[in-house]
This record gives structure tokens, C-alpha cells and sequence, in this order.
């Protein structure tokens, strides 16, 4: 099943109920499930008080230069700038429907000297699509032992993103780099740091499994562009860090996929170029706006094309398209005819979308990561195939919807 690295709770009943917390969704396949851990409380204990120094401590600290992987150094050199996030006043489910006695715990990282901090949004949040509430507590635990208030700037339901502010002041701060996934490689050796099951301080190590994931977002609408990892990802581990070999940050760790329900699976991470966007907009706007073309689509390869007699075997084949949406009144045209191939259902008859401006789209990942440095509002010239012929079709693009409206 797939999992968020969810929720846990602090204070006296914190060390139990780590090891029990955890959240999923139920279904009959293997899901993915955040990676934060979640347990029921009255509530969260306030933090105690903590020492004041007159001055923020700004650590800015060399990586190693040797090239290869050194675990040890990673630890010893990004650990500094990884902390636990605390919430409390969640609205709490399975215990008391409606109830804000929620408390939750998982990881999260330093961005800036200012005392800005990255996690998970579902760190911070409850419920999914147009229901999600933010937690009324929320609590910053660095490694020094300093533990403090910290204010939502904003969340991202849509990358699973949320920019966390504290004051600096009388803290020591270590900024982790935030790197690229431009040339990520299948095999690189990656290291994660977090709070598994509330064990804070945690590394793990693995490899990239995989690049170009789709994953759960907290709407009805995936997150592409996800690395997949074996390292060692459970419950905790939400908000943490997903780092290189020289320390820099690749991603936010925020979902595993397990038979089991503990970390023995695949774990997922958003992107840190996903997460730049959604930190920028967060600290300018305190929202994130993804554009919205308004289609369902499916990817093509060479057997389909060769069946349904299609002029490219690359490209998304439109199979809906909602009534009112961006792609509607611009006249994109969804498949009319209903035919099984390959024991799959495929809507024949529509156009096959090639490109987005100057963007190849291949796939639907393709297609949903081609639309992100656009704002709602925008216009693109689609690239598409109608009856075997070439042509190009301007769409002002809409605004992302929290839910997912049918076909769409």
C-alpha cells in the first residue's frame, strides 16, 4: 500500500505512540502512503522554554570535495540543518469525527537564514481536496535541543510542499543547499535524514531507483516528476530531506509504497525543482497556482498506433475532456468510440496532443510537467494530431481545481 511518512505526537505520550502511528488509505491494491506519523491526542503539549543567545548563528559549512559518497560527511555536515516538525489541532479521524485534537510529527529542513524551514505539507495539514485544514500549533525541535513556534506561510497541496517561518533569533541555523534534479541518474547514491518513527537525527542511505514518478498529491491530481528510492523511508521521515552525494538537497521525502506498512517498500520523493516553485509562490503569495488544461489523457506507444492506424506513436491520445474546461472551449476533441486492445479500454477518435509550445510531450508525465512553468490565466499553442493531420490550437489555460472534476 502506498503511505504518507506521516504524523506523530509529542510530549508524554509521544515514545508510544510513535511506534503505532502511521496512515493510509485503504484500497485493495498496493498504495502509496505519506511518510508522516499520526496519533490521537488530547492535545500537544507546549514546548519548554528555550535558551536565548543574542544573535541568530548562521552556519554556512564547505561540502567535501573529494567526489565520492561519503555518508559520514553528509551526516556530520547537513544533520545540523534537519529538524522535527510538530503539529497539534489537527482535525483528528477515528476517534472523534470533527474533533481538533489531532497531533502529528515529522521532519523538515532550514532554506534560509531568515529561519525559513521546508516540509511536507501533509505535515501540516489534514484531510485532502477542498477539506484540508491546517494544524493550529505548529512546533520547530532543532538538534540542538531548541524546540519553538513556528507559523504556516503557506502549503501546496498540489506538490505535497509547505514553507514553514520561525524567528532566528537565538537559534543556530544551518541552511541546507537546494540542488537540481537536471541529469539525475538511475544508480546515484542518495541519503536521507529525518525522524523515523519519531527516532530523530535518522540517516539512511540508498540509491535512485527510478526518476519521472507520478505520485498522490493531496487533490485529486498526481505530483510528476517524483524520484523513487530505496533508501529506507517510514514514518517520520515526511518533510525530511532526500540528498546527494555532495550534501545538496534533491528532494522532500514524503511517500513509501509497502505490502507491509513500514519502510520495507520503495519510498518517493517531490522534486526539489517542484519544491522551488512552491516555496517561491508560497513566500511571495502564502499559495501555490498550477495551470489547468482541463483533459484525460493516455500515453501512446508503437502497438496502439500500429492498431488504431495513428499517425505518431508518441504523444497523449485525449480520451475525456470535461465540459466548461480550458481544452473544451478551445475545441479539443476527446474520444467518441469505445474499443478494448491489450485488454486496456482506449476512447478512439480524439486528438493526440505532441506538444506544448516548444515542449515535446511523449507521455502523460510529459504533459502534466510541460504546463508547470506556466500561471493560470496564460495561453499555449498545443501541438496535436486531428484525423492523421498536424495543427496547432490556442488554450488559455485555467486555474488547477483542489478536486478532480470528471474526466479531467
Amino acid at each position: 500500500m502506498t503511505l504518507p511518512a506521516r504524523r506523530l505526537t509529542t510530549a508524554a505520550a509521544l515514545a508510544t505512540a510513535l511506534l503505532a502511528a502511521g496512515c493510509g488509505r485503504g484500497s485493495d491494491t498496493p498504495k502509496t502512503a505519506s511518510t508522516a506519523s499520526t496519533a490521537a491526542v488530547a492535545d500537544v503539549a507546549a514546548p519548554s522554554a528555550t535558551t536565548t543567545v543574542e544573535k541568530t548563528r548562521v552556519e554556512v559549512i564547505k561540502g567535501s570535495g573529494g567526489g565520492g559518497f561519503d555518508p559520514a560527511g553528509i551526516y556530520r555536515r547537513e544533520s545540523p540543518g534537519v529538524v522535527t516538525i510538530i503539529s497539534a489541532g489537527l482535525k483528528a479521524s477515528g476517534i472523534v469525527p470533527g474533533s481538533n485534537n489531532g497531533g502529528g510529527l515529522g521532519s523538515g529542513f532550514v532554506i534560509s537564514s531568515d529561519g525559513e524551514v521546508a516540509t511536507n505539507a501533509h505535515v501540516v495539514t489534514s484531510g485532502e481536496g477542498g477539506s484540508i485544514t491546517e494544524a493550529k500549533r505548529v512546533y520547530v525541535r532543532f538538534p540542538d535541543g531548541n524546540q519553538v513556534s513556528a507559523k504556516i506561510v503557506g502549503f501546496d497541496p498540489f506538490a505535497d510542499v509547505a514553507l514553514l517561518k520561525v524567528n532566528p533569533a537565538g537559534l543556530r541555523l544551518r541552511p541546507l543547499p537546494l540542488g537540481s534534479t537536471k541529469g539525475l541518474k538511475v544508480g546515484a547514491p542518495v541519503a536521507a535524514i529525518g525522524s523515523p518513527f519519531g527516532e530523530e537525527q535518522s540517516l539512511s542511505v540508498g540509491v535512485i531507483s527510478a526518476t519521472n514518478r507520478s505520485i498522490d498529491s493531496l487533490t485529486g491530481f498526481s505530483t510528476s516528476g517524483a524520484i523513487q528510492t530505496d533508501a529506507a523511508i517510514n514514518h517520520g521521515n515526511s518533510g525530511g530531506p532526500l540528498l546527494a552525494s555532495g550534501g545538496d538537497v534533491l528532494g522532500i521525502n514524503s511517500q513509501i509504497r509497502t505490502e507491509s506498512g513500514d519502510g520495507t517498500g520503495v519510498g518517493f520523493a517531490v522534486p526539489v525543482d517542484i519544491v522551488k516553485r512552491s516555496v517561491d509562490q508560497l513566500r511571495a503569495e502564502g499559495e501555490a497556482h498550477y495551470a489547468y488544461l482541463g483533459v484525460s489523457s493516455r500515453a501512446l506507444y508503437p502497438q496502439v498506433a500500429a492498431r488504431f492506424h495513428l499517425p505518431v506513436d508518441k504523444g497523449v491520445w485525449v480520451q475525456e475532456v470535461p465540459a466548461g474546461g480550458p481544452a473544451a472551449k478551445a475545441g479539443i476533441r476527446a474520444g467518441t468510440k469505445e474499443i478494448r486492445f491489450q485488454e486496456e479500454k482506449w476512447f478512439v477518435g480524439g486528438d493526440i496532443i505532441v506538444g506544448v509550445d516548444d515542449i515535446k510531450i511523449k507521455d502523460d508525465g510529459d504533459l502534466a510537467q510541460g504546463l508547470i512553468p506556466y500561471r493560470p490565466g496564460q495561453k499555449v499553442a498545443l501541438k496535436i494530431y486531428r484525423g492523421g493531420r498536424p495543427m496547432s490550437v490556442s488554450v488559455t489555460l485555467g486555474e488547477r481545481p483542489l478536486s478532480k472534476p470528471p474526466g479531467g
